[in-house]
């Protein structure tokens, strides 16, 4: 998908799912987007709606899961098909997705399994919690996810984004 924007272009790669919920050439849409910065490349992928992108990060956050088969995993199964099979352990309809062979699709149920048990434990197909947020920027700000579970667990379930960053921040800044 190509979109031209005052004269740049920007190319995203879009699961099938978004793909196919597009709509009709012209008209506008926003897409939640992921940007990938790699020595070679940067590529940017786009979802229709923010609990696709949160699978998405989640599946980058596995071991051997880069964001091809990542977008080839959403676009073999919807967020709601993807929490079915991981909360039934169900690896052969991950093994039907190219790309995913039988040992891939046991790491992913075994990991996404973790993961959804994370803060909050709410499922892939719910709101985005405020703590995944904070456990993202987290991340991006070079803090591991030992450390980043640990101050998840100091803040109140219902606290706003930034605040919670602020207060993540402040609670990771005393303990160095």
């Amino acid at each position: 998908m190509l979109r031209d924007v005052r004269g740049v272009g920007y190319e995203l790669d879009v699961p099938m799912s978004t793909f196919c919920d597009l709509p009709s050439v012209g008209q506008e849409i926003a897409l939640h987007t992921h940007l990938v910065v790699r020595e070679d490349a940067h590529l940017l992928f786009g979802f229709l709606t923010e609990p696709e992108r949160v699978a998405f990060r989640l599946l980058l956050r596995i071991t051997g899961v880069g964001p091809r088969l990542a977008l080839a995993v959403l676009s073999g199964l919807s967020v709601s098909e993807l929490a079915a099979a991981v909360s039934r352990q169900d690896s052969a309809a991950l093994v039907r997705i190219p790309g995913v062979g039988k040992k891939t699709a046991e790491r992913l149920l075994l990991e996404l399994r973790e993961r959804l048990e994370s803060p909050g434990g709410a499922p892939i197909g719910v709101a985005v919690p405020a703590a995944l947020e904070i456990g993202h920027a987290l991340g991006a700000l070079g803090y591991n996810e030992k450390e980043s579970a640990w101050v998840l667990k100091q803040l109140p379930a219902d606290i706003p984004l930034e605040e919670g960053i602020r207060r993540a921040l402040k609670l990771l800044s005393r303990t160095e």
